[in-house]
């Protein structure tokens, strides 16, 4: 097999292209679990924010896709609470969950700033 990476070509041979395969597909999809939070990268392009070990629908928020998380992060103010997050169709525990994982995921540089009520600010 013939990969080309930054005009670079390189020579492949099966099992190493296999290999390389199924480490992509792994870097692109699956889960990634951190205290409260776990976010899931799924094979359509969709994401998933859910609470940690919870199996139920309820405790869980798909994304059409993370860059659909992204935008509504950088669309909320410097300072802001689970209610901010009310406009964005989200109900219910799932804010806090949310809120929860953008204070969690390496992507989103912001802190949880009080407790109560449950307030993130952006750094």
């Amino acid at each position: 097999m013939l990969l080309h990476v930054d005009g670079e070509e390189h020579v492949l041979d099966t099992e190493t292209a296999t290999e390389l395969r199924q480490q992509l597909g792994d870097a692109l999809t699956g889960t990634r679990e951190y205290v409260y939070t776990s976010g899931e990268c799924r094979a359509d392009g969709s994401y998933v924010v859910a609470r940690r070990g919870a199996g139920s629908a309820g405790h869980r928020k798909v994304f059409e896709s993370f860059e659909a998380l992204t935008d509504l992060y950088e669309s909320l103010s410097t300072d802001f609470t689970a209610d901010d997050l009310s406009g964005s169709g989200l109900t219910d525990s799932r804010r806090h969950i949310v809120l929860r994982h953008f204070v969690e995921h390496p992507r989103f540089d912001c802190e949880l700033s009080s407790r109560q009520p449950l307030t993130v600010r952006k750094l």
